[in-house]
């Protein structure tokens, strides 16, 4: 393990070890503790109850936080004929059709998102090897081949996330930047929560959210107590816009 700089030591002494917070305790030491000169962004990890050896215990989806993330995503829309002005219209950074597969082929990969529409995959298939292993391959599960790239290129503006557990049964995932005020945290933590909740297989048994953590980008981890999520949900949900965010998370 590579040893850790003064300003990171610095800010893990500040971390009560043990200590399960509460999210509104978390979320302000995270940016309390965040020491880089940029914008940090704040990461959730979960661990869960599910075993992703087994395909009916996989959990994947996509998400659009209320808030996004606070990165610009460019977007890419492989399409032709009267889908080219409809993507450029929802605001596509660079849309195109066998001339766009071609740049990709030659190196280029300027881009953070890659919609298709179904008539085109038989060209964008052959960039599998390229874009597959970069997590940009356009697939129907997640929206991303579709005739409507309207909205699928809306989405992808507005942070759209696509997750998976991993080996270790760990989802990652980014809910916004340290300058984020307190209440859009929180709600874009919601809306994780309850994507994820939703997104629980059948087949899971027993405590489904095992562990929450919560980083900035160059931070050491915060515990969250995780059987407070269903309540943090379900408050927002009932809670009038404005409200403050300390009232959706109070214990």
């Amino acid at each position: 393990m590579p040893k850790q700089g003064k300003k990171y030591r610095a800010a893990f002494e500040k971390v009560e070890p043990g200590r399960k917070y509460t999210l509104e305790e978390g979320l302000t030491k995270v940016r309390e503790i965040a020491f880089a000169k940029f914008d940090e962004t704040v990461e959730l990890t979960m661990w869960l109850g599910v075993d992703p050896r087994k395909a009916d215990q996989l959990v994947r989806g996509t998400v659009v936080l209320p808030h996004g993330v606070g990165k610009k995503v460019r977007v890419l829309v492989i399409a032709q004929g009267e889908k080219v002005k409809e993507a450029e219209e929802a605001g596509a950074d660079f849309v195109g059709g066998e001339d766009m597969v071609n740049q990709i082929k030659g190196g280029w990969l300027d881009f953070d998102a890659v919609i298709a529409t179904p008539d085109m995959m038989r060209l964008v298939g052959q960039l599998g090897k390229i874009l597959g292993p970069r997590g940009l391959m356009p697939n129907p599960k997640t929206g991303t081949v579709t005739f409507d790239v309207a909205k699928a290129v809306r989405d992808a503006k507005a942070g759209k996330l696509e997750y998976r557990t991993d080996r270790g049964a760990n989802v990652h995932l980014p809910i916004g930047k340290r300058s984020f005020d307190e209440r859009a945290l929180v709600e874009n933590y919601a809306a994780l929560i309850e994507e994820i909740v939703r997104a629980k297989p059948s087949a899971a048994k027993g405590r489904y959210i095992k562990k929450i953590t919560l980083t900035s980008t160059m931070g050491p981890g915060i515990h969250i107590d995780p059987t407070r999520t269903r309540e943090i949900v379900e408050e927002l949900a009932e809670a009038p816009d404005g409200a403050s965010a300390r009232e959706g998370v109070t214990a």
